[in-house]
């Protein structure tokens, strides 16, 4: 069941105006402008982070691994994120809706709004924390342009680093205020334009560090020894896996913008397995260099710039970094909310409205994370939300290919009639409850529980595959027709 639908499927005949609004609408086909290279830019900005490069460049230093299996385990995760974001993109890319109202067939069109919800909570507090982030490369193009110090702090920021975050917040808004498009030539402008200065700082260190540089990429390569084995591969691949796994359950918020399946995957093909072995290897390059260079594998690009103690690097690579992270702040932590949000409320929250509630949100966690957050473990707690939204994806999946066989009926995703498709028990899918609840125990506690701590990395896969068990265990029964059975055993 595979077919595409017809023009009349996605016009909404009857409108809930608890479920409906245009920005949650399907998309219409000649509404959708992005192809390959869009979506290859999504990925380009979520791994082109400060995070990003520190968490590519460290891998090479901290498994003791050879370095070709950890190119190996590298692309692996590549290839496993691209098979995952494959199946959740295909259905927004058929049907034109964001994930939650995607997730609305498998939890029901009440239910949807529990991982709208909590993946909202996990993108706010993350969007805050990013956008602090960012502003650190603002402030460090001021204080090298201006010569400004410090001074006195509040609530542990100069002035200066105040400034910034105030930029930096505001930039992001007035992008996000000007909607899809503008926030699509933005990640276009920037995807390339980040690579472009990785290679040329890479060329810098490579000419700098001359004939030492092949040797000491021979000694980062080589890997120590001292753990190694089948188990630090696994990890480096789980940890590329978590790095992602935000974008991947509503990796339909922009697929549904693409015009084909094709460019979807071709997309993801370029973006994930290709560009993340491309990046890790320039990671490696300047990290090895940077060994030549100071004496030591320096993995922050921060930390680089300022050794070289250059003001034209030091003005390109603060750009550069506000970019990228920017970046990856608008792909992973501004546009799902905003669509989650509007879920809730659809009549009152529209998709501009929901990011800029997530906007004022994040104002205060990224204000207040050096004196507050940073110090009192939230950040573990919301780890641990992140590890709760992992059962859905399973679920998600699961539902669309094997119990609905691919085929949504769009008119009922948007109704709260009793007896209609999703509506399930009072706008709740029970048995998707209690799937996501037995898994999420699981995924939860890899974060909580110490002696469970070495599957911290993977912990999400295996949540995300047990949500998908649990759940066709308890729908298979009802594949031929899961709503009216799933009402009659309400």
């Amino acid at each position: 069941m595979n077919e595409q639908p017809s023009q009349s499927d996605l016009n909404i005949q009857q409108i809930d105006p608890t479920l409906y609004n245009e920005d949650l609408a399907p998309l219409k086909p000649e509404h959708r402008t992005w192809g390959a290279f869009e979506i290859f830019n999504v990925w380009s900005n979520d791994i082109q982070s400060l995070f990003g490069y520190t968490l590519a460049a460290s891998l090479f230093l901290s498994y003791g691994l050879n370095g070709w299996a950890v190119m190996a385990a590298i692309i692996l995760a590549g290839i496993i994120v691209m098979f995952l974001v494959n199946l959740t993109g295909k259905p927004s890319v058929k049907y034109g809706i964001p994930f939650p109202v995607m997730v609305r067939a498998s939890m029901g069109v009440r239910g949807a709004n529990l991982p709208a919800m909590l993946r909202a909570i996990v993108g706010i507090f993350w969007y805050g924390v990013q956008t602090y982030f960012a502003s650190t490369a603002v402030a460090l193009l001021i204080t090298a342009l201006f010569g400004v110090g410090n001074g006195g702090t509040f609530l542990g920021l100069s002035g200066v680093a105040w400034l910034s975050f105030v930029i930096v917040w505001l930039f992001q808004i007035a992008i996000f205020w000007q909607g899809i498009e503008r926030i699509k030539h933005f990640l276009n402008w920037a995807g390339p334009l980040v690579y472009g200065v990785m290679v040329v700082l890479m060329i810098v260190v490579w000419v700098q560090a001359g004939s030492e540089l092949l040797p000491a990429i021979g000694t980062i390569f080589s890997g120590s020894g001292e753990q190694g084995g089948l188990g630090a591969f696994l990890a480096i691949v789980g940890t590329m896996v978590a790095y992602f796994a935000a974008v991947v359950i509503n990796f339909g918020d922009f697929t549904r913008f693409v015009k084909t399946e094709r460019q979807m995957k071709l997309g993801n093909l370029l973006g994930l397995p290709l560009n993340v072995a491309f990046f890790s290897f320039i990671a490696l390059i300047i990290t090895a260099g940077t060994l030549v260079l100071f004496g030591e594998a320096l993995t922050n690009p921060a930390d680089i710039v300022e050794r070289v103690d250059s003001l034209p690097l030091t003005i390109v690579a603060a750009l550069t970094f506000f970019a990228a992270t920017v970046g990856i702040n608008l792909v992973a932590n501004f546009i799902p909310p905003a669509y989650d949000l509007a879920n809730l409320f659809p009549s009152k929250i529209s998709f501009k409205m929901g990011g800029l509630i997530t906007a004022v949100i994040a104002f205060f966690v990224g204000a207040l994370w050096i004196s507050v957050i940073s110090q009192i473990g939230v950040p573990g707690f919301v780890n641990a939300l992140g590890a709760i939204v992992a059962p859905f994806y399973g679920i998600i999946v699961v539902d669309y290919y094997l119990i609905k066989r691919q085929h949504l009926n769009m008119q009922e995703l948007f109704s709260s009639a009793p007896g209609s498709a999703y509506y399930y028990v009072n706008g709740w899918n029970t048995r998707a409850l209690i799937a996501f609840g037995v898994a999420a125990m699981f995924s939860l506690s890899t974060v909580l529980v110490p002696a469970l701590a070495s599957l911290g990395g993977y912990g999400w896969l295996i949540g995300a595959g047990l949500g998908g068990v649990f759940y066709y265990g308890l729908m298979k029964r009802f594949k031929a027709a899961p709503v009216m059975a799933e009402q009659k055993a309400g």
